[in-house]
């Protein structure tokens, strides 16, 4: 299977239920510490894509999203889910 890379603005990906609330604190600020407001270096963010086509964070994009709103990144599209996802949080509804 080739892999599945899309250009997507973070603020739009949806959150797993089981960080509803949104980033680990401590993850975001090592985040933050490493990659500053730059992308440059950062490696593609994971990500699942619900039976609706909209695509679900696994890690890595609320660092963008919140010091760098409306650019977009590379995500890399691991799996299928079977539920949609369009009515979840999304990472912007946290910050």
């Amino acid at each position: 299977m080739a892999a599945d890379f899309r250009d997507v603005d973070p603020a739009e990906l949806r959150l797993p239920s089981s960080r509803a609330r949104g980033a680990d604190p401590y993850k975001l600020q090592r985040q933050i510490a490493k990659y500053g407001t730059s992308v440059i270096g950062m490696p593609p963010v994971l990500a699942y894509e619900g039976s609706d086509g909209v695509l679900e964070l696994v890690d890595g994009a609320t660092r963008v999203a919140k010091l760098l709103p409306g650019i977009t990144i590379r995500a890399e599209v691991i799996g299928k889910l079977q539920r949609p996802h369009a009515q979840d949080r999304r990472i912007g509804d946290t910050l």
